[in-house]
Parts: C-alpha cells; structure tokens; sequence
C-alpha cells in the first residue's frame, strides 16, 4: 500500500514542479493518466477477495438514496436524526458515528433512503481512517448531501470535493461529451468539432499510450482538457448530483446568511433548530428529478396516496409497468394516461409513450 502511496506523492510532487505551458502538455496528461490508474488500484486492490466489509453496505431501499458526507462533528447525525426520526448516536466529541446508519422519509409519495456515514478525514482518498469504506457507500447514492460546518471556513468545502474526486466521483457535473471507440487497428483518430485550448493529437496519443491503447476513434464535441478525457478511458466515473448543507446557522447574523445563499447548489440550515428543512426536501426533489404516476384501477378513483416514482431518465409506459410487476408487460394491450403528456383526456397511448409528473394511468392487458 505504502509504495502506491509514495508513487502518488511522487507524481503529484512533479505536477506541482512542472510550469504549465504547451510544452508541457504532453507530459502533464501522461503524469495525470498514471495517477488515475494508481488512484485506481487504491479503490480496488490487485488479487483476492478482501475480508468481509464492517457493516458499512446497507441494503438499498425505496425509491431515492442519499448519503451525507462530511467531516467529524458536523451535524450529520443530528440533522438524519431530526429528518427522518432515526436515532443515530450524537455526541460532542468527533467520531461519534462509526459505520453506516441508515433512515427512511416519506416526501411527497417517495421513499427515499438516508445514510449518514461516518466522517471523513483529509486523506480518505488514500486509505486513511475509515474513508474509503465511507466513499464506496457514497459512489452507490442518488444525491449527496455535502454537511459543512457555516462556522468553519469553506476550505472543508474544497477539501471533500477533493477527497470525493480522487475516488472518481464527479459532482453536479455531466459526463463529458467525448465519443471514446477502441478499434483493432488504424491508430489514433482525433476529430474535433470545436478549437481544442489543451487537447492536441500528441497530447492524446501519449495519455493513451499510458494505457496501452494505441488504435482508437475520438471525437472531442467540445473544448476538452485531459482530465476529461483520462475519465472517459477510464470509465468508472460516477457523475452524482450534491447539495451543500451549512449547518449550524443559528450561530451567525442574517447578513452572513443572505452572503451564504449566494453559494450555488447550497441550502443553509439549522438541524438543531429544524430551520428551513422544506426548502432543502424542495431542493432534494429537485435534484433527484423524480416523477410520480399514479395508478387508477378500471371503474375506480385514481389512487392518489402511494404513487409509483420513476426517474427521469427512464419514463416510459414500459417503464411504469416494470416497475409495478415484470409480468405485466407481456400482457400489456395498451394505456390510458390522463395528464400532461397527452393532448386528450384520457388517451391511448403504446408501450413507447414518455410520461410526466403527475400523470394518471390505466393499464389495459390482453384478454
């Protein structure tokens, strides 16, 4: 583990050293590539199977999962406590919480699941304390809420963001819009639809190189830097969304809050006090992009109380009926969906019909 390590301070050592330029370039996305890979064997250990996990996996539950990460006494236990009922140990001493604690709310129809995780230290990314248990957790949630301390500074801020990144998980980012085709033969290929500032077929060729890839189609549809690229090569990116939450307001003036609320993807609160809880469960379902359809049985009132909630990505008729039983799309005949998909009420619509929040539907199956 050690000589991984040092291989990785050694690298980010010569980055620090190295002038920026064109020159460079070249050299700078070959140094980027290999600590990407050492990064890499740190999440997941060359040879066998390691030993069983501390309790930390949680059986993933409801419709939504959402982790809070964050350093040691934060308020992390306090605001699962106060949001979901659930009863997670607090204490004013840092690392109270010790492995995952899983909640459970019900918003607006949706289960959505909570984990509060244990707190992360400077250097989870590479091994130290608990963190990398804590960030595999946080690779498997929908949303992540970022709990940071208003009155310490927003270095911390900075300072998970890049703890998280070195773990490959991208925030409030889209994946990059780079088309990436390996081939058995012809070379490197490097089309590009806009003037490239830093990516040029050298630069290219050497962070693939890296990876002994040396046949290959890319397509750069936008001004690319290497970093981008090394994570399309690599592929295990996960993009998350993620919501600031500044605890503890109740400590400062309203003119520090109203300089606060200017952060982008922040919601201020106080998990003691309950304050401003529905402005952040709004911004949660925002960011989660959840749809609910509702059911409506023949001849009977819509049943407007337990809703089925998609996500956005995946809003098809086909969809919805998987997601009710997997057999009832084998006998699906067609739909009826009241609602703002469709130009009439009710309408018939196929299996291939996107539906939208809201929506009423009434399935009709073959006889």
């Amino acid at each position: 583990m050690a000589t991984i390590l040092d291989k990785i301070s050694a690298i980010e050592a010569e980055m620090a050293r190295t002038q920026r330029n064109k020159a460079t370039a070249g050299h700078l996305g070959l140094l980027k590539a290999r600590l990407a890979k050492l990064r890499r064997e740190l999440i997941t250990p060359k040879g066998g199977g390691g030993g069983p996990g501390e309790g930390f996996d949680v059986a993933k539950t409801g419709d939504a999962r959402i982790g809070f990460v964050g350093f040691p006494s934060v308020g992390k236990s306090t605001l699962l406590s106060t949001l979901a009922g659930v009863y997670s140990e607090v204490a004013a001493y840092e690392f109270t919480t010790l492995t995952t604690v899983p909640g459970c709310i019900k918003y607006k129809g949706a289960k959505i699941q909570m984990l509060d995780l244990p707190g992360i230290i400077e250097g989870a990314k590479d091994g130290k304390g608990r963190g990398r248990q804590v960030i595999a957790v946080a690779r498997t949630c929908s949303l992540i809420f970022i709990v940071l301390d208003v009155l310490k500074p927003l270095k911390h801020k900075k300072l998970i963001e890049h703890e998280l990144e070195g773990f490959g998980l991208r925030l409030n980012k889209d994946p990059p819009n780079i088309v990436f085709r390996k081939k058995d033969k012809g070379g490197i290929n490097l089309q590009t639809m806009v003037t490239q500032s830093e990516l040029d077929l050298d630069t290219v060729r050497t962070i693939l190189s890296e990876y002994k890839i040396h046949n290959a189609d890319i397509t750069l549809r936008y001004d690319a830097t290497s970093d981008d690229l090394i994570d399309v090569v690599e592929g295990n990116r996960i993009y998350v969304p993620c919501i600031y939450l500044l605890n503890k307001i109740d400590q400062i003036s309203i003119e520090e809050l109203d300089i606060i609320y200017k952060i982008p993807h922040c919601v201020p609160i106080s998990a003691h006090h309950r304050w401003n809880f529905d402005d952040l469960l709004e911004k949660m379902w925002l960011y989660l992009k959840l749809v609910r359809i509702y059911t409506k049985p023949k001849g009977q009132l819509p049943d407007y109380e337990s809703p089925v909630v998609l996500h956005s990505d995946r809003l098809s008729v086909e969809d919805f009926c998987n997601k009710l039983h997997r057999t009832i799309a084998k006998e699906f005949k067609y739909a009826l969906v009241w609602g703002s998909s469709v130009k009439h009420q009710p309408q018939k619509v196929g299996k291939e019909h996107i539906l939208a929040d809201e929506d009423v539907v009434q399935i009709v199956k073959k006889v």
